[in-house]
C-alpha cells in the first residue's frame, strides 16, 4: 500500500493534533490558554438490553454478559436492564412484580431465578460491566406488586372505569390479594410484610371473581399523578399506597440497596412514573443520590404524546430526572408513514426541543414493538434516519433498541433494523458527533446538519437525510463544515452514497444521499475510519458460556 493510500495510524492522528493545535512556535500566552482548554467529553449511548419476547430461559444475564465488550467497542456505555426483580411467574419480563429485595436468589414463585436468570448471573454481568467501564441502568417497578401469597378481607368501594374519581357502588366487603409474606426470603434485606393497609386499590374480588377498580375504604388516590381517567394513580395488581410511611421507607431502602447490591449499576429506569406519586418519586431520587453519589441517572415513563403534559411533571420533581421523548417517536411514525410528510416539522412538540436536558430519544422500545399495547409504527425505511437524527445530533439522550440491533422473536419478529448499519451509526456517534450544530432544514423532504468537531475531538461530521420515496430523487445539501476542514475529503462512512467531497477553501461541501435515506459524511483520513464498516456479531442467542458455579449468597 502506497503512501498516498494507507490509513493513517494513532502515531499520524497524534502528529496531526500536535501540528494542528500544539504548534511549537506558539507564544507563551497562546500556548498557556490552549493548555486551559477542558477535554471534550466522550458522548454517551444508552442501550436498552430487552425486548418482549426475549426467550425466557434464564440466560439473559449470560447473554449480556458476553455481549458487553462488543457493545463497549461501539461507544455504549450505559445498559438498561429489564425489571429483574422476582415476578409473580416466571416466563413474565417482570412488570408482574411480586418482590423487590428477590434478584433471583430465593426460592418464591415456584423458582428461585427469573426470566433473565439468577443474581449470581447478575452480579458476573455487573462485575463485567465494571470492568468495561460500563454502568447499568435497573428498570424499577415502583408503583404495584403482583402474585399476593394470601387473599385479605376488606372494604372497598369500585370506582369507574373511565374516570377513577367516580364512585360507582357503595362500600363492601371483598376479597382482595393483599398479602405478601416473602415467605422464601423471610426477613432477609426486609422485614416488611405487606397487607391490605399498604395500598390503595386493587382489580379483583376473589369472593366473586368481579373485576373491577377497587379503591379501599379510607384510602384515596394520590394528588401527584397524571389527571388521565379523573385521576391515573391505579394502574394494575395491588396499587401501592405512597402515603403510608412503611410502604415509603421500604421503597427508598430498596433503592439504594440495589446499587450497593450490583456492580457498575449506577442508575433506574422508572416504569409507569406518571401513575405513582410524583411527590414521592422526587424525594426518592433525592435519597438515592444523597446515599450512592449524585451522578445516579434516573428516567422516568410517562408514555404520553402531549409534552406539556411532560414539562407539568418534570416541573412538579424539580427536573431532578429525565422522560423519554414520545412526541418525537410519534414525530417519527408519522413522518415515516404518511405521503410526503414535512422532515422540517421532526422537532415540533417534542420534548427534546423544550427541554433537551431532560429528554431521553428513542425509536423503539419494548412496548411500541410490533404487536405490543402501544405499537407505534416507525417504518423501515426511516429507522437509520430516526437513529441518525438522535445519535448524531447535539441535543437528547439517545437510546437504542435490543430488537433494532439483534432482532426480535415472537409472533411479529424482524430482523435488525437499519441493514445492518445500526453499529456504524452508534459508533460514529462516538468518534465523530461533537461540537458546533448548524440545521439545515430548508426542504420539507430532505435536511440535513453539521458538526464541526471541537479542539481535541476535531472530524466532526455532515448528515443528510431524505424521505423522497422516487428512486431517482437525489438529496443534496451545501453546507458548511468550517475553515478548519478546508481541503479535505470527506466520504459517506455508511457506504450508501457513492463519491467523495472536496472541502472549498471556505468550508462548504456539497452533500448528498440516495431516496429515502441517509447520508453520514466524515473526513476519509479521520482516525477511526478504518472500523468502518462495523463487523458486529448480531446474533446474540449463540450458546452463552457457563457462569462457574457460586455458593448460595446467604
Amino acid at each position: 500500500m502506497s503512501d498516498s493510500t494507507r490509513r493513517p495510524s494513532f502515531r499520524d492522528l497524534r502528529q496531526y493534533l500536535s501540528s494542528r493545535f500544539f504548534s511549537p512556535n506558539a507564544s507563551s500566552a497562546s500556548l498557556a490558554k490552549q493548555n486551559e482548554r477542558l477535554p471534550t467529553p466522550r458522548n454517551s449511548t444508552l442501550f436498552q438490553a430487552f425486548e418482549w419476547n426475549v426467550p425466557p430461559d434464564g440466560r439473559h444475564w449470560s447473554r449480556l454478559r458476553d455481549a458487553l465488550p462488543a457493545l463497549a467497542r461501539l461507544g455504549t456505555d450505559n445498559i438498561w436492564l429489564p425489571p429483574g426483580c422476582k415476578a409473580s411467574n416466571v416466563v413474565g419480563n417482570g412488570y408482574d412484580i411480586y418482590d423487590l429485595y428477590d434478584l433471583g436468589e430465593f426460592e418464591q414463585k415456584w423458582t428461585r431465578r427469573t426470566k433473565w436468570g439468577t443474581k449470581e448471573e447478575l452480579l458476573e454481568l455487573g462485575m463485567r460491566a465494571e470492568e468495561l467501564g460500563v454502568r447499568l441502568m435497573w428498570d424499577a417497578v415502583l408503583n404495584h406488586k403482583a402474585g399476593a401469597d394470601h387473599t385479605e378481607k376488606c372494604r372497598a368501594v369500585e370506582v369507574d372505569e373511565n374516570d377513577r374519581t367516580k364512585v360507582v357502588s357503595k362500600p363492601r366487603e371483598i376479597e382482595a390479594w393483599l398479602q405478601f409474606d416473602f415467605y422464601g426470603r423471610g426477613d432477609t434485606y426486609s422485614k416488611l410484610k405487606h397487607h391490605c393497609y399498604h395500598f390503595n386499590g386493587t382489580d379483583y374480588d376473589n369472593s366473586t371473581g368481579h373485576k373491577a377498580i377497587y379503591r379501599l375504604e379510607g384510602k384515596s388516590w394520590s394528588n401527584a399523578v397524571d389527571r388521565t381517567k379523573g385521576n391515573d394513580d391505579f394502574l394494575m395488581f395491588a396499587n401501592l399506597d405512597y402515603s403510608n410511611v412503611e410502604v415509603v421507607e421500604d421503597v427508598r431502602a430498596w433503592g439504594a440497596w440495589i446499587l450497593d447490591q450490583v456492580p457498575a449499576l449506577k442508575g433506574f429506569r422508572l416504569d409507569a412514573v406518571q401513575h405513582f406519586s410524583g411527590f414521592f418519586t422526587r424525594d426518592w431520587v433525592d435519597h438515592v443520590r444523597n446515599n450512592c453519589g449524585n451522578d445516579v441517572f434516573v428516567v422516568g415513563e410517562f408514555w404520553d404524546g402531549d409534552t406539556k403534559k411532560l414539562l407539568r411533571w418534570l416541573d412538579m420533581v424539580q427536573y431532578k430526572i429525565s422522560l423519554f421523548d414520545v412526541a418525537l417517536l410519534n414525530n417519527f411514525s408519522h413522518i415515516s408513514t404518511s405521503e410526503d410528510a414535512d422532515l422540517r416539522k421532526i422537532l415540533d412538540a417534542t420534548l427534546v426541543q423544550a427541554r433537551p436536558k431532560n429528554a431521553v430519544t428513542v425509536v423503539m422500545n419494548h412496548d411500541t414493538q410490533p404487536g405490543q399495547t402501544m405499537d407505534t409504527k416507525v417504518l423501515n425505511f426511516f429507522k437509520p434516519l430516526a437513529y441518525a437524527f438522535i445519535l448524531l445530533r447535539r441535543d437528547g439522550y439517545p437510546c437504542v433498541f435490543y430488537g433494532d440491533l439483534y432482532g426480535t422473536r415472537g409472533k411479529h419478529a424482524e430482523t435488525p433494523s437499519c441493514g445492518g448499519k445500526l453499529p456504524d451509526l452508534i459508533l460514529a456517534r462516538t468518534l465523530y458527533a461533537y461540537g458546533e450544530q448548524q440545521d439545515y432544514f430548508d426542504n420539507r423532504n430532505c435536511v440535513g446538519w453539521v458538526r464541526q468537531g471541537t479542539w481535541d475531538r476535531p472530524f466532526g461530521l455532515a448528515v443528510v437525510i431524505s424521505n423522497f420515496l422516487q428512486t431517482a430523487a437525489l438529496g443534496v445539501k451545501r453546507m458548511y463544515v468550517g475553515v478548519s476542514h478546508a481541503g479535505e475529503v470527506w466520504t459517506d462512512m455508511l457506504g450508501w452514497s457513492k463519491g467523495e467531497v472536496a472541502i472549498d477553501n471556505k468550508g462548504w461541501g456539497k452533500f448528498t444521499c440516495a431516496s429515502a435515506s441517509v447520508g453520514v459524511w466524515v473526513n476519509k483520513e479521520a482516525a477511526g475510519r478504518e472500523l468502518f464498516p462495523v463487523d458486529f456479531d448480531t446474533d446474540i442467542y449463540r450458546e452463552a458460556s457457563p457462569v462457574k458455579q457460586q455458593p448460595h449468597l446467604l
